[in-house]
């Protein structure tokens, strides 16, 4: 039996089948690549993680249309995401049948100089209690915390533009994950009752059994402090199934049930890339069932280019989205680690899009908030551009933001038509932009200087 009859197999059995690397050869084959950038795709899936399944496959992907098919750009590496002096090296080592251990530490060479963790979000956002630091927590806004369970730190697939690519290549130091249950979480945000709302990433948690879940939720809804209890997921879009037909979805269903009865606020933080994903009926019954439990669906996404950089996919996504009952929430702009530079989209272009998408839906989508730069400082969304004082600038401001001083307030850049992340840009009306250097130093939201190294360096994205 080939890989595509297992795959159908599955498919129709409503199983769960992943696919890895290893079939990649073969996934690739069934595009139409010849063999020399089937050779060059596994190189880089040496460096970048991938993992696809059944559903993706069988369902989402337009195989006619491959490679270029946004679905099949959304989950397969592509030659020239990484340096061609990279890919050539790592895929000579390949062709040779190199020892392992000298492919792995190519590969890590290369992952190394990707910005695995920009804006040092491990040392910045990492949390401390009595003198320990609290793996697998991050605490970056005063009224929210990220938590990492250990066992929800992969996905059901994975995307190319993925900013937590980290978390699935294989190399321990640079995982985030909590080592043991729940209880150091609650300890600290008894600790901090600032706190109000937790978002439980990855990963996926929604690749935990429901099981597993509870035990990581329950404890939340004892603490009065916490208002809302968030799950950052992209299962709608890979594995709708998890809340119709997989034997666990009755048990998943009942806890958000519970969760809602507590008069705790429920949202799924559900990540959509393309009007695709929303198209297959499984996707629909999904969506309707996790509604009936009083549960909110919140949609977001990064804008990628050659995935969903036009204004049509982005209307058409909002405007399903609200048709199914799920509020948009974020547009955002691609982070500045792993192959950033293959998927960027311009700062100018990105308003562009999201103002001509924005325009063109009803006032019920009109909840997204974009296009939004997770960056050090915080969430820095671009307003448009302007003309003041005789100057072309770019209008911005904080939507979220690590000192709460600075959420709303307005500041300018100046125009740059090039510049795709903060980084890029230089301050207008000023010599600094108003969460920069000062003489006490930027303020985290838990309430310590941040680390003298990163003082005046330049803004990356960051764990949110």
């Amino acid at each position: 039996m080939t890989l595509m009859d297992t795959a159908q197999t599955t498919s129709v059995n409503r199983g769960f089948r992943a696919f890895t690397a290893r079939h990649l050869d073969q996934l690739t084959t069934r595009a139409g690549l010849p063999p020399a950038e089937r050779l060059a795709v596994r190189a880089v899936a040496e460096v970048l993680p991938f993992r696809t399944n059944n559903y993706v496959v069988d369902e989402l992907i337009d195989w006619s249309s491959a490679p270029d098919d946004p679905i099949y750009r959304l989950m397969f590496p592509q030659k020239d995401m990484l340096p061609e002096e990279d890919v050539a090296h790592i895929a000579g080592l390949l062709r040779r049948a190199a020892p392992r251990h000298e492919v792995q530490q190519a590969a890590h060479r290369v992952r190394m100089r990707l910005n695995p963790h920009p804006a040092g979000q491990v040392q910045l956002n990492m949390p401390v209690l009595d003198g320990h630091v609290l793996e697998g927590i991050q605490h970056k806004y005063r009224e929210t915390v990220l938590f990492f369970p250990r066992q929800g730190q992969t996905c059901h697939a994975y995307c190319t533009y993925c900013f937590r690519w980290p978390q699935f290549v294989g190399e321990p130091g640079l995982r985030i994950a909590a080592d043991g249950g729940v209880q150091a979480l609650v300890d600290y945000l008894l600790a901090h009752p600032e706190v109000t709302n937790v978002l439980i990433t990855g990963g996926d948690a929604m690749i935990m059994s429901a099981s597993v879940l509870r035990q990581y939720v329950e404890p939340l809804l004892a603490l009065g402090q916490i208002e809302s209890i968030r799950i950052g997921t992209k299962a709608l879009a890979f594995w709708p199934r998890k809340f119709v037909t997989d034997p666990g979805a009755a048990d998943l269903l009942a806890l958000f049930e519970q969760v809602v009865r507590s008069g705790k606020n429920l949202a799924l933080m559900a990540h959509f890339s393309h009007p695709r994903e929303l198209e297959t009926p499984i996707v629909e019954q999904a969506i309707a069932r996790i509604r009936s439990t009083g549960a909110l669906i919140r949609t977001q996404a990064p804008l990628i280019r050659s995935i969903n950089d036009s204004r049509e996919v982005w209307e058409s996504m909002w405007r399903r989205q609200v048709r199914l009952g799920m509020v948009p929430y974020y547009m955002f702009v691609e982070r500045d680690t792993g192959p950033a530079d293959y998927f960027a989209v311009s700062l100018t272009r990105a308003h562009e899009i999201f103002r001509g998408a924005y325009a063109a839906v009803s006032g019920l989508a009109r909840t997204v908030r974009g296009p939004s730069m997770s960056t050090t400082a915080g969430k820095v969304c671009v307003d448009g551009v302007a003309e003041l004082a005789g100057r072309k600038v770019f209008a911005l401001h904080l939507i979220q933001a690590r000192d709460p001083d600075l959420v709303g307030k307005p500041f300018y850049a100046e125009y740059d038509p090039a510049a795709v992340w903060l980084s890029d840009l230089k301050p207008a009306f000023s010599d600094r932009f108003p969460f920069e250097e000062s003489s006490t130093g930027p303020i985290t939201s838990i309430g310590h200087a941040l680390p003298e190294q990163t003082v005046g360096s330049s803004i990356y994205g960051t764990q949110d």
